[in-house]
């Protein structure tokens, strides 16, 4: 692999508010070298998430990304070569990496992706992290009922669009929260949400009163702030609250005040916090489900695709400008 180079998208400062492509560097490199016990693998797809903002915020728990770091992120490779023995030469597979077009790993925490999905981007997306996060979440610490009003913000994001289509198939209302009416629109015509509230276009508490007359049973927040605040003064008796996502503070320093405790107490509600690192054990069964699911076509997606590495930092400000529509990838 003489004739190759490896593209590597590095930060090159840390963003003040909502990144610019500018924050970034791509440049060129040599192709790393496998030591014993790695493999060497081509990048194929990135996925580009939220909670990247706070690595390079040096505030998100599974570590910081400093200045002049490569960039993180999950990514499907196709093995070139092996020197570990976990994996085949010409085996696809999903793991933790980074912003490159070549990756080497010693396939641990690496996992291979079915053939059969297509587009393999799917790995990324509902039947990847955020289907995880969204299964895990809702099944296991929402505790959900038939006939429970379920209420999701950013429902037609990758984790927010899948929650509430676990929902409708657990037999609950649900309520999405989403901005624009395109976005509103193909979360109740497309993903079967019951109804879905545009945020943009009218205030949100007299809107949640009209979907959930009788209180929200289950909230699963994927944003933080004001959303957040909204929707707790109007928790159902024994409700539970899943929280996921801070999208609200990810581009600020200035840490937004929390929901008054009297919304938590007056509903008797239990708050859990959601991790999805904390859930891998789950995973054998949500691919399970999950491919059940997809093929009885129960489940909708959408993916908002950049083509080509070097146009990974304008995809991921974009991204944190709340601009993209679906889970967002990078096809390398």
């Amino acid at each position: 692999m003489a004739d190759e180079t490896n593209l590597e998208v590095r930060l090159k400062r840390r963003p003040g508010g909502v990144p610019v492509a500018e924050d970034f560097d791509v440049v060129e490199g040599p192709v790393p070298v496998p030591g014993a016990g790695d493999m060497l693998c081509r990048a194929r797809y990135l996925s580009l998430d939220p909670y990247m903002r706070g690595q390079i915020s040096g505030r998100h728990l599974s570590g910081a990304v400093e200045v002049g770091d490569l960039m993180r992120g999950e990514v499907i490779s196709d093995v070139v070569t092996s020197n570990a023995g976990r994996f085949d030469v010409g085996d696809r597979i999903a793991f933790r990496g980074h912003w490159q077009s070549w990756q080497v790993t010693d396939g641990a925490e690496a996992r291979l992706v079915d053939p059969a999905i297509d587009p393999p981007s799917l790995a990324l997306g509902i039947l990847g992290m955020p289907g995880l996060t969204a299964y895990a979440g809702f099944l296991h610490l929402a505790e959900p009922k038939a006939g429970d009003v379920v209420v999701v913000s950013a429902a037609s994001g990758p984790v927010g669009s899948m929650v509430g289509q676990i929902a409708r198939i657990k037999g609950c209302r649900v309520v999405g929260i989403a901005g624009g009416p395109e976005k509103c629109r193909w979360v109740t015509e497309e993903a079967g949400f019951d109804a879905c509230i545009d945020y943009k276009a009218e205030e949100l508490g007299p809107a949640i009163e009209r979907e959930c007359p009788n209180g929200v049973d289950i909230y699963f927040d994927n944003v933080g702030g004001d959303v957040l605040d909204a929707v707790m003064w109007r928790l159902a008796l024994g409700a539970r609250v899943v929280l996921c996502g801070l999208m609200a503070q990810y581009n600020t320093d200035e840490i937004p005040p929390g929901p008054n405790p009297a919304t938590i107490i007056k509903a008797r509600a239990t708050v859990r916090g959601l991790v999805v690192y904390d859930h891998e054990d789950k995973r054998a069964d949500f691919t399970r489900d999950a491919l059940a699911w997809l093929a009885a076509g129960k489940l909708h997606y959408r993916e908002d695709v950049t083509e080509g590495l070097e146009n990974a930092p304008a995809a991921f400000a974009r991204l944190m400008a709340g601009r993209n529509f679906g889970k967002m990838v990078v096809k390398i």
